[in-house]
Protein backbone atom coordinates (compact mmCIF):
# COMPACT_ATOMS: atom_id res chain seq x y z
CA UNK A 1 0.00 0.00 0.00
CA UNK A 2 1.11 3.49 -0.75
CA UNK A 3 2.93 5.75 2.12
CA UNK A 4 0.81 9.14 1.08
CA UNK A 5 2.31 12.40 1.84
CA UNK A 6 0.48 15.26 3.12
CA UNK A 7 -0.01 18.33 0.67
CA UNK A 8 2.16 21.18 0.54
CA UNK A 9 1.08 24.62 -0.18
CA UNK A 10 0.18 24.87 -3.75
CA UNK A 11 1.75 28.06 -5.77
CA UNK A 12 -1.53 30.06 -6.64
CA UNK A 13 0.26 31.57 -9.17
CA UNK A 14 -0.21 29.19 -12.05
CA UNK A 15 2.45 29.82 -15.10
CA UNK A 16 3.59 27.70 -17.84
CA UNK A 17 6.34 26.41 -16.15
CA UNK A 18 4.39 24.07 -14.21
CA UNK A 19 4.52 21.36 -16.68
CA UNK A 20 8.05 21.71 -17.33
CA UNK A 21 8.57 21.06 -13.55
CA UNK A 22 5.99 18.00 -13.66
CA UNK A 23 8.59 16.85 -16.79
CA UNK A 24 11.73 17.13 -14.75
CA UNK A 25 9.89 15.32 -11.61
CA UNK A 26 8.47 12.83 -14.03
CA UNK A 27 7.06 10.07 -11.57
CA UNK A 28 7.17 12.96 -8.50
CA UNK A 29 3.66 13.81 -7.68
CA UNK A 30 2.97 17.94 -6.56
CA UNK A 31 2.88 16.60 -3.27
CA UNK A 32 6.53 15.71 -3.18
CA UNK A 33 5.80 12.11 -3.25
CA UNK A 34 7.12 9.34 -5.73
CA UNK A 35 3.96 7.80 -6.80
CA UNK A 36 2.64 8.44 -3.56
CA UNK A 37 5.57 7.04 -1.56
CA UNK A 38 7.66 9.15 0.84
CA UNK A 39 10.80 8.00 -0.29
CA UNK A 40 12.72 5.58 -3.31
CA UNK A 41 13.91 3.26 -0.96
CA UNK A 42 10.17 2.95 0.69
CA UNK A 43 8.89 2.38 -3.13
CA UNK A 44 11.39 -0.23 -3.81
CA UNK A 45 10.72 -1.98 -0.90
CA UNK A 46 6.90 -2.23 -1.49
CA UNK A 47 7.78 -2.89 -4.80
CA UNK A 48 10.41 -5.78 -5.03
CA UNK A 49 10.30 -9.21 -3.91
CA UNK A 50 12.19 -9.36 -0.53
CA UNK A 51 15.34 -10.84 -1.41
CA UNK A 52 15.72 -8.67 -4.64
CA UNK A 53 15.06 -5.99 -2.53
CA UNK A 54 17.60 -7.19 -0.12
CA UNK A 55 20.18 -7.16 -2.95
CA UNK A 56 19.28 -3.71 -4.66
CA UNK A 57 18.99 -2.13 -0.72
CA UNK A 58 22.99 -3.47 -0.05
CA UNK A 59 23.86 -1.79 -3.24
CA UNK A 60 21.70 1.67 -2.70
CA UNK A 61 22.88 2.18 1.44
CA UNK A 62 25.91 -0.59 1.74
CA UNK A 63 26.84 -2.49 4.99
CA UNK A 64 28.15 -1.48 8.10
CA UNK A 65 31.00 -3.54 9.38
CA UNK A 66 29.94 -6.27 6.84
CA UNK A 67 26.56 -5.85 7.92
CA UNK A 68 22.82 -5.04 7.09
CA UNK A 69 22.71 -1.30 8.86
CA UNK A 70 20.25 -2.53 12.20
CA UNK A 71 17.08 -0.58 13.36
CA UNK A 72 17.02 0.81 17.09
CA UNK A 73 13.81 0.78 18.88
CA UNK A 74 12.81 4.16 19.95
CA UNK A 75 10.48 4.95 22.99
CA UNK A 76 6.73 4.97 23.23
CA UNK A 77 6.31 8.64 23.45
CA UNK A 78 8.83 9.46 20.69
CA UNK A 79 6.85 7.38 18.48
CA UNK A 80 3.38 8.53 19.79
CA UNK A 81 4.77 12.25 19.11
CA UNK A 82 5.55 11.26 15.39
CA UNK A 83 1.91 10.28 14.94
CA UNK A 84 0.38 12.88 16.84
CA UNK A 85 2.20 15.76 15.42
CA UNK A 86 2.52 13.67 11.87
CA UNK A 87 6.75 13.88 11.56
CA UNK A 88 8.27 11.03 10.23
CA UNK A 89 10.72 8.97 12.65
CA UNK A 90 13.25 6.33 11.97
CA UNK A 91 16.36 5.24 14.01
CA UNK A 92 19.27 2.97 13.23
CA UNK A 93 22.86 1.96 14.72
CA UNK A 94 26.09 2.34 13.00
CA UNK A 95 28.66 -0.15 14.84
CA UNK A 96 32.50 -0.60 14.51
CA UNK A 97 34.57 -3.76 14.93
CA UNK A 98 35.40 -4.18 18.47
CA UNK A 99 38.75 -2.95 19.62
CA UNK A 100 41.21 -4.50 22.50
CA UNK A 101 42.64 -1.13 23.93
CA UNK A 102 39.66 1.18 23.36
CA UNK A 103 35.82 0.98 24.50
CA UNK A 104 33.21 1.70 22.11
CA UNK A 105 32.22 5.59 21.84
CA UNK A 106 28.53 5.53 21.08
CA UNK A 107 26.71 8.78 20.32
CA UNK A 108 23.16 9.18 19.90
CA UNK A 109 22.66 11.75 17.14
CA UNK A 110 19.72 13.44 15.70
CA UNK A 111 18.54 15.43 12.14
CA UNK A 112 15.36 17.34 12.44
CA UNK A 113 13.57 18.16 8.46
CA UNK A 114 10.43 20.40 8.79
CA UNK A 115 8.34 22.63 6.45
CA UNK A 116 7.57 26.03 7.50
CA UNK A 117 4.17 26.48 9.34
CA UNK A 118 2.52 29.14 8.06
CA UNK A 119 2.74 31.12 4.61
CA UNK A 120 5.15 32.94 3.65
CA UNK A 121 2.34 36.22 4.20
CA UNK A 122 1.56 35.80 7.65
CA UNK A 123 2.64 38.68 10.37
CA UNK A 124 6.84 37.62 10.76
CA UNK A 125 6.47 37.01 14.09
CA UNK A 126 3.71 34.29 13.85
CA UNK A 127 5.86 32.81 11.45
CA UNK A 128 8.57 32.59 13.70
CA UNK A 129 6.38 31.63 16.93
CA UNK A 130 4.45 28.90 14.91
CA UNK A 131 7.66 27.48 13.58
CA UNK A 132 9.02 27.00 16.97
CA UNK A 133 5.59 25.58 18.07
CA UNK A 134 5.77 22.87 15.32
CA UNK A 135 9.57 22.07 16.15
CA UNK A 136 8.81 21.55 20.08
CA UNK A 137 7.46 18.07 20.06
CA UNK A 138 10.10 16.96 17.67
CA UNK A 139 12.92 18.10 19.49
CA UNK A 140 10.72 16.62 22.72
CA UNK A 141 10.90 13.52 20.73
CA UNK A 142 14.58 13.53 20.12
CA UNK A 143 15.06 14.29 23.99
CA UNK A 144 12.77 11.30 24.72
CA UNK A 145 14.90 9.35 22.42
CA UNK A 146 18.16 9.96 24.26
CA UNK A 147 19.61 12.01 21.64
CA UNK A 148 22.96 13.46 22.55
CA UNK A 149 23.39 16.12 19.57
CA UNK A 150 20.35 17.09 17.93
CA UNK A 151 21.24 18.97 14.30
CA UNK A 152 18.08 21.48 12.92
CA UNK A 153 18.21 22.37 8.96
CA UNK A 154 19.72 25.66 7.45
CA UNK A 155 17.70 28.97 8.48
CA UNK A 156 15.37 26.73 10.14
CA UNK A 157 13.45 29.38 12.04
CA UNK A 158 12.47 31.21 8.99
CA UNK A 159 11.01 30.70 5.26
CA UNK A 160 13.90 29.84 2.53
CA UNK A 161 12.85 33.46 1.16
CA UNK A 162 16.89 33.87 -0.25
CA UNK A 163 15.11 33.67 -3.39
CA UNK A 164 12.86 36.65 -3.22
CA UNK A 165 15.53 39.55 -3.34
CA UNK A 166 13.50 41.03 -1.12
CA UNK A 167 15.18 42.96 2.14
CA UNK A 168 12.16 42.92 3.93
CA UNK A 169 12.92 39.03 5.00
CA UNK A 170 15.90 40.28 6.65
CA UNK A 171 13.81 41.54 10.06
CA UNK A 172 14.06 37.94 10.98
CA UNK A 173 17.68 37.94 11.37
CA UNK A 174 18.75 38.02 15.25
CA UNK A 175 22.45 38.08 16.95
CA UNK A 176 23.46 34.83 18.40
CA UNK A 177 22.23 34.51 21.52
CA UNK A 178 18.41 35.87 20.12
CA UNK A 179 14.83 34.08 20.64
CA UNK A 180 15.52 30.79 18.44
CA UNK A 181 18.84 30.61 20.91
CA UNK A 182 17.05 31.34 23.81
CA UNK A 183 14.04 28.88 22.80
CA UNK A 184 16.84 25.96 22.39
CA UNK A 185 19.33 26.41 25.05
CA UNK A 186 16.15 26.10 27.69
CA UNK A 187 15.58 22.55 25.63
CA UNK A 188 19.35 21.95 25.48
CA UNK A 189 19.76 21.84 29.34
CA UNK A 190 16.24 19.76 29.59
CA UNK A 191 17.88 16.77 27.91
CA UNK A 192 21.62 17.33 28.38
CA UNK A 193 21.46 17.71 24.53
CA UNK A 194 23.93 19.39 22.24
CA UNK A 195 22.10 21.52 19.87
CA UNK A 196 23.32 22.61 16.46
CA UNK A 197 21.38 26.08 15.44
CA UNK A 198 21.53 27.30 11.60
CA UNK A 199 20.27 31.15 11.82
CA UNK A 200 20.38 33.84 9.88
CA UNK A 201 22.29 35.94 12.35
CA UNK A 202 22.40 39.57 12.47
CA UNK A 203 25.60 40.77 13.36
CA UNK A 204 25.09 43.43 16.23
CA UNK A 205 29.10 44.42 16.93
CA UNK A 206 29.58 44.58 13.20
CA UNK A 207 27.30 47.32 11.41
CA UNK A 208 24.44 44.82 12.23
CA UNK A 209 26.21 42.45 9.49
CA UNK A 210 24.14 39.37 8.27
CA UNK A 211 25.27 35.83 8.11
CA UNK A 212 24.28 32.64 7.75
CA UNK A 213 25.56 31.34 10.90
CA UNK A 214 25.27 27.65 12.48
CA UNK A 215 25.07 28.08 16.76
CA UNK A 216 26.51 25.42 18.58
CA UNK A 217 24.76 25.33 22.05
CA UNK A 218 26.34 22.82 24.42
CA UNK A 219 24.28 20.61 26.38
CA UNK A 220 24.23 22.45 29.65
CA UNK A 221 22.50 25.11 27.25
CA UNK A 222 25.77 27.23 27.01
CA UNK A 223 26.43 28.40 23.75
CA UNK A 224 30.20 26.68 22.51
CA UNK A 225 30.18 29.07 19.29
CA UNK A 226 29.74 29.59 15.76
CA UNK A 227 30.15 29.19 12.19
CA UNK A 228 29.67 31.26 9.37
CA UNK A 229 28.97 29.34 5.60
CA UNK A 230 32.13 29.74 4.16
CA UNK A 231 30.31 29.36 0.36
CA UNK A 232 27.43 30.87 -1.05
CA UNK A 233 25.67 29.73 -4.41
CA UNK A 234 24.82 31.86 -7.22
CA UNK A 235 23.07 29.75 -8.86
CA UNK A 236 19.57 29.51 -10.36
CA UNK A 237 16.88 31.42 -7.66
CA UNK A 238 19.64 31.09 -4.92
CA UNK A 239 20.46 35.25 -4.92
CA UNK A 240 21.44 34.32 -1.58
CA UNK A 241 24.46 36.90 -1.69
CA UNK A 242 21.83 39.57 -1.64
CA UNK A 243 21.58 38.71 2.08
CA UNK A 244 24.90 37.88 3.31
CA UNK A 245 28.44 37.52 2.27
CA UNK A 246 30.69 34.36 2.56
CA UNK A 247 31.79 33.28 6.05
CA UNK A 248 35.03 34.69 7.96
CA UNK A 249 35.31 31.66 10.56
CA UNK A 250 37.28 29.41 8.69
CA UNK A 251 36.32 25.52 9.23
CA UNK A 252 36.07 25.36 13.29
CA UNK A 253 35.60 21.82 14.87
CA UNK A 254 33.88 21.99 18.38
CA UNK A 255 35.10 19.74 21.12
CA UNK A 256 31.77 18.61 22.61
CA UNK A 257 30.70 16.31 25.73
CA UNK A 258 29.71 13.81 22.98
CA UNK A 259 32.36 14.32 20.65
CA UNK A 260 33.82 16.89 17.80
CA UNK A 261 31.46 18.19 15.01
CA UNK A 262 31.63 20.42 12.29
CA UNK A 263 28.99 22.13 10.52
CA UNK A 264 29.47 22.65 6.58
CA UNK A 265 26.68 24.64 5.63
CA UNK A 266 24.59 23.83 2.63
CA UNK A 267 26.72 24.54 -0.73
CA UNK A 268 29.56 23.95 1.09
CA UNK A 269 29.07 20.21 0.13
CA UNK A 270 30.22 20.75 -3.40
CA UNK A 271 33.42 21.95 -2.33
CA UNK A 272 35.69 18.64 -1.62
CA UNK A 273 38.33 21.19 0.21
CA UNK A 274 35.30 22.46 2.42
CA UNK A 275 34.99 19.03 3.69
CA UNK A 276 38.89 17.93 3.23
CA UNK A 277 39.04 21.13 5.80
CA UNK A 278 36.62 19.39 8.91
CA UNK A 279 38.30 16.46 8.54
CA UNK A 280 41.75 17.95 8.86
CA UNK A 281 40.77 20.04 12.22
CA UNK A 282 39.62 16.64 13.27
CA UNK A 283 36.00 16.54 13.07
CA UNK A 284 34.29 13.07 14.18
CA UNK A 285 30.61 14.14 13.03
CA UNK A 286 30.32 17.15 10.29
CA UNK A 287 26.67 18.11 10.04
CA UNK A 288 25.29 20.01 6.00
CA UNK A 289 22.37 21.59 7.60
CA UNK A 290 20.50 22.57 3.80
CA UNK A 291 17.79 23.59 1.83
CA UNK A 292 17.71 22.51 -1.77
CA UNK A 293 15.18 21.89 -4.49
CA UNK A 294 14.61 18.54 -6.74
CA UNK A 295 14.96 19.97 -10.09
CA UNK A 296 18.40 21.50 -9.22
CA UNK A 297 20.40 19.00 -6.78
CA UNK A 298 18.81 15.70 -6.04
CA UNK A 299 20.71 13.52 -7.71
CA UNK A 300 23.82 14.71 -6.54
CA UNK A 301 22.32 14.79 -2.75
CA UNK A 302 22.82 10.70 -2.07
CA UNK A 303 26.39 11.09 -3.25
CA UNK A 304 28.18 14.42 -1.97
CA UNK A 305 27.99 13.47 1.49
CA UNK A 306 28.25 10.04 1.18
CA UNK A 307 31.48 10.37 -0.51
CA UNK A 308 32.57 13.26 2.12
CA UNK A 309 32.71 10.91 4.89
CA UNK A 310 33.96 8.27 2.95
CA UNK A 311 37.28 9.87 2.04
CA UNK A 312 37.83 12.04 5.49
CA UNK A 313 36.34 9.31 7.84
CA UNK A 314 33.92 10.67 9.87
CA UNK A 315 30.32 10.89 9.66
CA UNK A 316 28.04 13.05 8.23
CA UNK A 317 24.37 14.04 9.05
CA UNK A 318 22.81 15.41 6.01
CA UNK A 319 19.52 17.49 6.27
CA UNK A 320 16.97 19.26 4.29
CA UNK A 321 13.66 21.28 4.03
CA UNK A 322 10.70 20.32 3.23
CA UNK A 323 7.67 21.22 1.31
CA UNK A 324 6.80 24.41 -1.48
CA UNK A 325 7.41 28.19 -0.15
CA UNK A 326 5.26 30.15 -1.69
CA UNK A 327 5.83 34.14 -1.55
CA UNK A 328 3.24 36.91 -2.06
CA UNK A 329 5.36 38.47 -4.62
CA UNK A 330 6.59 36.28 -8.04
CA UNK A 331 10.33 36.82 -9.17
CA UNK A 332 12.73 35.91 -11.63
CA UNK A 333 16.00 33.76 -12.07
CA UNK A 334 18.07 35.76 -14.53
CA UNK A 335 17.71 32.44 -16.19
CA UNK A 336 14.87 32.77 -18.72
CA UNK A 337 11.96 30.77 -17.33
CA UNK A 338 8.66 32.73 -16.56
CA UNK A 339 8.52 34.55 -13.14
CA UNK A 340 7.78 32.17 -10.33
CA UNK A 341 6.31 32.53 -6.70
CA UNK A 342 8.04 29.26 -5.35
CA UNK A 343 11.76 28.10 -5.17
CA UNK A 344 10.20 24.53 -5.92
CA UNK A 345 9.82 21.47 -3.68
CA UNK A 346 12.48 20.80 -0.93
CA UNK A 347 12.73 17.83 -1.21
CA UNK A 348 13.32 16.48 2.77
CA UNK A 349 15.21 13.11 2.21
CA UNK A 350 17.53 13.67 5.26
CA UNK A 351 20.15 11.10 5.74
CA UNK A 352 23.09 9.93 7.64
CA UNK A 353 26.72 8.49 5.85
CA UNK A 354 29.46 6.54 7.79
CA UNK A 355 32.94 6.45 6.91
CA UNK A 356 32.68 2.87 5.61
CA UNK A 357 30.47 3.71 2.66
CA UNK A 358 27.20 2.74 4.48
CA UNK A 359 24.25 5.04 5.11
CA UNK A 360 20.73 4.95 6.18
CA UNK A 361 17.82 5.10 4.34
CA UNK A 362 16.19 9.02 3.94
CA UNK A 363 13.26 10.56 5.64
CA UNK A 364 10.24 11.41 4.19
CA UNK A 365 10.71 13.79 0.93
CA UNK A 366 7.09 14.98 1.90
CA UNK A 367 6.80 15.25 5.49
CA UNK A 368 8.71 17.14 8.31
CA UNK A 369 10.90 14.67 10.19
CA UNK A 370 13.47 12.94 13.17
CA UNK A 371 16.02 10.76 12.14
CA UNK A 372 17.94 8.96 15.18
CA UNK A 373 21.42 7.08 14.82
CA UNK A 374 23.53 5.85 17.04
CA UNK A 375 27.00 5.56 15.44
CA UNK A 376 30.16 4.32 17.34
CA UNK A 377 32.64 7.10 16.92
CA UNK A 378 35.64 4.46 16.88
CA UNK A 379 34.58 4.29 13.17
CA UNK A 380 36.67 6.96 12.07
CA UNK A 381 40.20 5.55 13.30
CA UNK A 382 39.18 2.12 12.04
CA UNK A 383 38.47 3.39 8.55
CA UNK A 384 41.73 5.70 8.68
CA UNK A 385 43.74 2.78 9.89
CA UNK A 386 42.58 0.76 7.12
CA UNK A 387 42.17 3.03 4.08
CA UNK A 388 45.17 5.11 4.95
CA UNK A 389 44.20 8.28 3.29
CA UNK A 390 45.65 10.46 5.21
CA UNK A 391 49.18 8.64 4.99
CA UNK A 392 49.13 8.51 1.30
CA UNK A 393 47.65 12.04 0.95
CA UNK A 394 50.38 14.26 -1.13
CA UNK A 395 49.19 17.34 0.83
CA UNK A 396 52.86 19.18 0.18
CA UNK A 397 52.12 18.96 -3.56
CA UNK A 398 48.71 20.03 -3.11
CA UNK A 399 49.55 23.12 -0.85
CA UNK A 400 52.54 23.91 -3.66
CA UNK A 401 49.76 23.80 -6.36
CA UNK A 402 47.21 25.66 -4.50
CA UNK A 403 50.13 28.37 -3.62
CA UNK A 404 50.62 29.04 -7.21
CA UNK A 405 47.00 28.69 -8.29
CA UNK A 406 45.82 31.82 -6.23
CA UNK A 407 48.65 34.09 -8.02
CA UNK A 408 47.88 36.59 -11.02
CA UNK A 409 50.81 35.22 -12.99
CA UNK A 410 49.39 31.13 -12.44
CA UNK A 411 49.83 29.11 -15.41
CA UNK A 412 48.63 25.42 -15.59
CA UNK A 413 50.82 22.83 -15.66
CA UNK A 414 50.09 21.32 -19.35
CA UNK A 415 52.42 19.36 -21.58
CA UNK A 416 51.74 20.06 -25.11
CA UNK A 417 51.82 17.22 -27.45
CA UNK A 418 54.73 18.19 -29.87
CA UNK A 419 53.08 16.96 -33.15
CA UNK A 420 50.48 19.16 -32.56
CA UNK A 421 52.95 22.20 -31.65
CA UNK A 422 54.08 21.13 -35.49
CA UNK A 423 50.93 20.99 -37.46
CA UNK A 424 50.32 24.87 -35.64
CA UNK A 425 53.49 25.71 -37.72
Amino acid sequence: MADLCNKVEENPMENGDEKEKEKAGEGVSRDGSIHGFESLHRLLSASLKPEIFKEVSRLLVGLNCGRVLETVALPESAVTHSSKYDFDVQAFCFHADKELLRQPRVVRVGLIQNSIALPTTAPFLDQKRAIMQKLKPVIDAAGASGVNILCLQEAWMMPFAFCTREKRWCEFAEPIDGESTQFLRDLARKYNMVIVSPILERDVNHGETLWNTAVVIGNHGNIIGKHRKNHIPRVGDFNESTYYMEGNTGHPVFETAYGKIAINICYGRHHPLNWLAFGLNGAEIVFNPSATVGELSEPMWPIEARNAAIVNSYYVGSINRVGTEVFPNPFTSGDGKPQHADFGHFYGSSYFSAPDASCTPSLSRCRDGLLISDMDLNLCRQLKDKWGFRMTARYDMYAELLSKYVKAEFEPQVIIDPLLQKKAL
